[in-house]
């Protein structure tokens, strides 16, 4: 349960200013409350507590923290097509900031792997980080985003706009195909998130 040391007037005004409703706190404690993707903020004095599913992208806009991160991704299908899942983790030099997993349905192995890619962009920039280092274990992937391959397929080509969307949000971005050892977090998370459904 993250507990972020704050101004909680200007971290209610992030909130509002990304388009989530502030309601009123519910004891004469709470300043006020929110709720994103399944998880909830309250306000106290000089602190929000964030509990519930899914904290890390109202975590990332109630911090606001900027600089440059390395963000893994990886899904994972077994079936091919199959029940799915994505993992994903952004590091900086204090460590890993945020990580996550979470089953998608049933898809392929190379859309799960787009969704977590999309899933690490989107909470990298409710994070406010300025520029972001991905690494991915699927060549597939980095090859279509980078524009070297193309992708023929109406539902990859969707899933690449939306990722171009969501890296015009950041001023600098590099993304690069790396061994699956390296990207060991991002794949063990994945696939957890299958084992434990």
């Amino acid at each position: 349960m993250p507990v972020i040391e704050c101004d909680v007037a200007e971290a209610r005004n992030r909130l509002e200013a990304a388009g989530i409703s502030v309601q009123p706190g519910n004891t004469d404690h709470e300043q006020w409350r929110a709720s994103y993707e399944g998880a909830t903020a309250v306000a106290y004095a000089e602190k929000v507590v964030v509990q519930g599913k899914n904290t890390a992208q109202l975590t990332g806009l109630l911090s606001g923290n900027g600089g440059r991160a390395h963000l893994y991704f990886d899904g994972a299908s077994r079936g091919n097509p199959g029940p799915a899942s994505v993992g994903w983790v952004i590091v900086t030099g204090d460590g890993i900031v945020a990580e996550g997993s979470e089953r998608i349905g049933n898809t392929t192995n190379n859309r799960a792997e787009y969704e977590a890619l999309i899933k690490v962009l989107e909470v990298a920039r409710d994070y406010g980080f300025d520029e972001v280092q991905i690494r991915g274990d699927s060549q597939l992937v980095v090859k279509q985003v980078r524009g070297e391959w193309n992708a023929n397929d109406p539902g990859m080509r969707e899933r690449r706009v939306k990722v171009h969307e969501l890296l015009s949000a950041f001023d600098d971005w590099s993304l690069s195909h790396v061994p699956r050892e390296i990207n060991e977090r991002a794949d063990n998370l994945a696939n957890e998130a299958l084992d434990n459904a």
